[in-house]
């Protein structure tokens, strides 16, 4: 019908919306703490993992928002 507004779809999108919030903020979260994890290494650790305290540096300096594997 015209004019006629489709709330169902609109739920749905509102929903996936909320939920790809919700998802994005996990995922700072976790890359927060995996820095704060990495940046609380020993350096006998970080040589183990073929990593140097500047490596990680500038791992650990980077936003939370920062994410690598966003493309």
């Amino acid at each position: 019908m015209k004019g006629h507004v489709s709330y169902h779809s609109h739920s749905f999108s509102l929903t996936h919306a909320m939920s790809a919030a919700a998802h994005q903020v996990s995922r700072w979260y976790q890359l927060a703490r995996q820095r704060r994890q990495l940046a609380s290494l020993s350096d006998e650790a970080l040589h183990d993992l073929g990593l140097s305290r500047a490596d990680t540096l500038l791992e650990v300096e980077r936003p939370f928002w920062d994410d690598p594997l966003r493309k």
